[in-house]
């Protein structure tokens, strides 16, 4: 005598995931197409053919906890040998779009983060804030393009001058506190987004390997998972076919070298903050000698030629490569095969608009065109600031949480550690 299975479907949910990215999930016959070519799917209950199955049915609760969703390196090779143009690579980005949106705690930046609309609620934090700081600043120093000399540690408003973005917007009141609470603020998502996660995987069947011996311990596949993932991308190496195209050939050189010219620049940041705070320390208990040196070292504007600075710019020189690789690869996909979704395209051009102006201040207050350099300058704070605040609730989150997912998908065996590939 069989068991009868109740499928309760939440329809709900499959019309909240087909506005995110997977509004084709209903053309899905299940011919299993997508599983056989996905050169990642494990052999043991292959994606994505069970979660179109799962998606069609609606049932939430397996795909909200479902860890192949962050396996997935969306390639694209299922969307394009789909015979019914049903896109379950869009599906399961769709799937993490949602997963976006409710990993972390305050649900309510999820929901903004998730269409155009929120946008000018999530850009007004930051605007509002540095645009009083810019009233007030000018009310100070008499001008809202003032020009300035280095006197004695400080910036001195002066006639003809230089542009110094730390005497309008100063560095120790109104640029590192409130991007340390923005950083502290992110980590905390993190943190409570990791763990929801975590707990939901729980239920996650062990997969039996022949021939392994000792379960490693979550650490050593994280590490394991930095070392080959993330450093090496050899799963977006995996998923690169000789037949594809010249945009996916790029793609995953493009992903990598925008993942370390933010690595360089955070370098340069920790190096200018670490040396200015530094200096301050020592200073303030006595030991001005290496205060100062450190202080100066920290000092900014840099001249090109500092090591630092050149660091600085060969990172904003793997940005802008992996932004043009990357921007070249969304804009010529087929769209009757694969999609882009809304967060798709807020990421990409959040990250292009912090490149830009980045780049345009520092062009701009070389050549003294005030009236540039400052709304320049102004417009890559905001942005800097949704990029690191709402990380938790972006698509640049897969960064934090596929990595999580992979090393815990090591440690219950559901994909080989690096070495036993």
């Amino acid at each position: 005598m069989s068991n009868t299975v109740r499928v309760q479907p939440d329809l709900k949910f499959v019309k909240e995931l087909q506005e995110v990215g997977g509004a084709d999930l209903k053309k899905c016959y299940q011919c299993a197409t997508c599983s056989v070519v996905c050169p990642l799917s494990p052999k043991d209950s292959p994606y994505p053919r069970k979660e179109m199955v799962w998606a069609q049915w609606g049932l939430k609760d397996r795909l909200v906890n479902d860890i192949d969703i962050w396996l997935c390196h969306n390639c694209g090779t299922c969307s394009t040998l789909c015979p019914r143009g049903a896109k379950p690579g869009d599906l399961l980005a769709a799937l993490r779009n949602m997963a976006y949106r409710n990993l972390a705690p305050l649900p309510i930046i999820g929901k903004l983060m998730s269409s155009s609309s929120g946008l000018p609620v999530l850009a007004a934090i930051p605007a509002i804030f540095y645009l009083l700081v810019w009233v007030i600043m000018a009310g100070k120093l008499g001008s809202f393009l003032p020009e300035f000399a280095f006197v004695d540690h400080a910036w001195v408003p002066v006639e003809d001058g230089i542009i110094a973005f730390g005497g309008l917007f100063p560095g120790d009141y109104v640029i590192d506190p409130p991007f340390i609470l923005a950083f502290v603020f992110m980590l905390w998502g993190f943190y409570a987004g990791i763990r929801n996660m975590l707990n939901g995987f729980k239920a996650q069947p062990t997969t039996y390997i022949l021939g392994r011996k000792d379960e490693p311990s979550y650490l050593a596949a994280l590490i394991d998972t930095l070392k080959y993932e993330v450093l090496q991308h050899t799963q977006f190496n995996d998923c690169a076919e000789d037949d594809d195209d010249e945009n996916d050939i790029k793609r995953p050189f493009g992903h990598k070298m925008l993942m370390y010219s933010f690595i360089a620049l955070l370098v340069v940041t920790g190096f200018v903050a670490a040396n200015h705070w530094g200096g301050w320390f020592f200073s303030q208990i006595g030991i001005d000698s290496l205060g100062g040196i450190l202080s100066a070292m920290g000092h900014t504007p840099m001249p090109l030629y500092h090591p630092i600075k050149l660091l600085a710019l060969v990172g904003a020189g793997l940005m802008i490569y992996g932004l043009i690789v990357l921007t070249k690869r969304r804009t010529n996909l087929d769209q009757a095969k694969q999609g882009s979704s809304w967060y798709d395209w807020y990421l990409l051009t959040l990250i292009w608009v912090v490149a830009g102006t980045g780049i345009g201040a520092m062009i701009f207050r070389l050549v003294h065109a005030k009236i540039l350099a400052y709304p320049t300058y102004y417009v890559h704070l905001i942005a800097v600031f949704m990029l690191i605040a709402y990380l938790p609730w972006s698509k640049l989150g897969h960064v934090v949480y596929r990595t999580a997912a992979l090393a815990y998908a090591k440690k219950i065996g559901r994909i080989p550690m690096g070495n036993a590939k």
